[in-house]
């Protein structure tokens, strides 16, 4: 399995989807190749961590554990 040139979808610029990558994705069953080169995957890592909404995955507490039924 040899290296792959792919190009960044964000960015435009070519990067390099090495043989061990490649097989490290094939590892854990991921089907789908990077499309973002490293700078714009810890970018937009970086972005998503600095949103602030950080509500993923977690639910409003709302009225529940009131003791009332439905």
């Amino acid at each position: 399995m040899p290296d792959k040139t792919l190009k960044c979808k964000d960015c435009g610029k070519e990067f390099i989807f090495s043989e061990g990558e490649q097989e490290f994705y094939k590892e854990r069953g991921l089907e789908n190749e990077p499309q973002r080169c490293n700078e714009c995957r810890q970018e937009r890592k970086k972005q998503r961590n600095n949103s602030g909404g950080g509500n993923r995955g977690n639910f409003s507490q709302g009225n529940r554990g009131s003791g009332r039924g439905f």
